[in-house]
């Protein structure tokens, strides 16, 4: 997943085409495959087609605009109720988006980690587009599609961050 990892890039313009069910679900597969404090795994996925309901999304700030675009998407849901280790949940959430991007870089897909939570307006506003119970909470929103457009991979490697002791 080496190729994965160095080829990801933001992609906020999507062309007009479904997601394949299957495609859709390897990307989902590889979200629960994420890492979690005890295993606790604290996520639940809902998936968003509904045009109105991603155009509300959109509005969450000014960077959420690629949702209205998109065909669908994830939005990651955070359910840290009864979890052993619940203080550290959301970062078992980022971890999971992480692997959600990745998965869908990896079946030839595109997104953007549109951050939700801890902007506790966006959460509210999210939970309620989307009737999320109460006691969980909207993590991230990743719009999915098929590219618009290629962005070329670039080096992020510097050496002057890594400090030996």
């Amino acid at each position: 997943m080496m190729k994965e990892i160095f080829e990801r890039r933001s992609v906020r313009k999507f062309v007009a085409r479904e997601v394949e069910a299957e495609k859709l679900e390897a990307v989902l597969r590889a979200g629960m495959a994420a890492p979690s404090a005890g295993n606790q795994r604290p996520w639940e996925f809902y998936i968003v087609r509904d045009r109105e309901k991603l155009e509300a999304l959109s509005t969450l700030s000014r960077y959420a605009g690629p949702v209205a675009a998109a065909p669908l998407a994830i939005v990651t849901v955070c359910d840290p109720e009864g979890k052993r280790f619940a203080e550290v949940a959301a970062t078992d959430m980022a971890a999971c988006t992480e692997n959600l991007w990745l998965g869908a870089v990896s079946v030839g897909l595109g997104t953007v980690w549109i951050g939700v939570y801890p902007y506790e307006e966006r959460v509210n506003l999210s939970n309620q587009i989307l009737g999320i119970p109460a006691g969980k909470y909207v993590f991230s929103i990743l719009p999915l599609g098929y590219p618009a457009e290629e962005r070329t991979a670039e080096d992020r490697f510097d050496p002057a961050r890594i400090h030996e002791l």
